[in-house]
């Protein structure tokens, strides 16, 4: 059988940019397998399966890398709205419209809105309350991404997990030249696994410059050897500095870099509402264009 796809580049305004995403608008029919494997063909960091929805909402959305079936993700969410709304599956938009994605770490709301120029932005809620996990040692950070342990930085928080839906292990680094030569070092990432933590390594600088942060993401275990832009970590660390954050209420927000050493600059704009020193709300949300659109076929 054939199925349509559209390949768009997602947390950024021009092509070629952003993080690549494949996403099939009418997956019904194809299998998890045969989704593992045309997520595997297109070898982007995620690509999405659109499905009818169950439970009442407006669309079931299945996301997986080249490795795995993820419960959620922020760009396949931020470029599986813009695709469907940019082709016209939601109709006409006006000036914004929201929708509900189902997916298996719960319910994404989605705000779409058209802008000036015609640009779509979409802009997601996490499925799930931020929450924290594991701190992970400063020498094994050190080792896993090739920096010393001396240019980690702890005085906000130590290396750790958190997670809105999808964990990651959030390192604050020293500077933008830090931040720029860190590399993968397999061994080191091997033995994050081992302590039974998730080996996906989201790191940060606060630059100060046209973005308050910058930032690099590391997922070699999900065949993601790096990534141009996280949303689903990004909306995390919305969180994760919200929490951190001396006031006991407010709205935060973030302009965030990401991609810039790959060649495939992104901007994500995250937020994250804190009430009575709770982080309640964490969001993440950015631009997309459309690159191209064809068949793939299935046996």
């Amino acid at each position: 059988m054939r199925y349509r796809y559209y390949i768009c580049d997602v947390f950024t305004a021009t092509r070629f940019g952003g993080n690549q995403l494949a996403v099939l608008p009418d997956a019904s029919g194809l299998t998890a397998g045969q989704m593992q494997q045309i997520a595997r063909e297109f070898n982007f960091a995620e690509s999405t399966f659109v499905l009818p929805a169950e439970k009442g909402h407006d669309r079931r959305v299945r996301i997986f890398t080249p490795a795995r079936e993820v419960p959620f993700a922020g760009h396949p969410n931020i470029g599986t709205a813009f695709a469907l709304a940019s082709t016209g599956e939601f109709g006409h938009i006006d000036d914004s419209l929201k929708v509900t994605f189902e997916e298996v770490a719960g319910l994404v709301p989605v705000t779409i809105e058209r802008r000036e120029g015609g640009l779509i932005w979409c802009e997601l809620a996490a499925p799930e309350r931020f929450s924290l996990g594991s701190r992970v040692p400063v020498e094994a950070i050190a080792a896993a991404v090739s920096v010393q342990p001396a240019d980690i930085v702890t005085t906000t928080h130590p290396p750790q997990v958190a997670s809105v839906g999808l964990p990651f292990v959030f390192v604050e680094l020293r500077d933008r030249d830090v931040l720029g030569r860190t590399r993968v070092n397999m061994a080191g990432i091997d033995a994050v696994a081992a302590a039974g933590v998730v080996p996906d390594i989201h790191l940060y600088v606060r630059s100060g410059d046209e973005f308050d942060i910058r930032a690099r993401m590391f997922a070699p275990v999900d065949g993601v050897p790096e990534d141009p832009a996280t949303g689903s970590a990004n909306c995390a660390l919305a969180g994760l500095l919200a929490h951190h954050e001396k006031a006991a209420a407010g709205t935060f927000r973030w302009r965030i870099g990401q991609g810039i050493e790959m060649g495939r600059p992104s901007l994500l704009e995250a937020r994250a509402d804190k009430r009575d020193g709770t982080v309640v709300d964490a969001r993440v949300g950015g631009a997309s264009v459309l690159v191209s659109d064809g068949f793939i076929e299935v046996s």
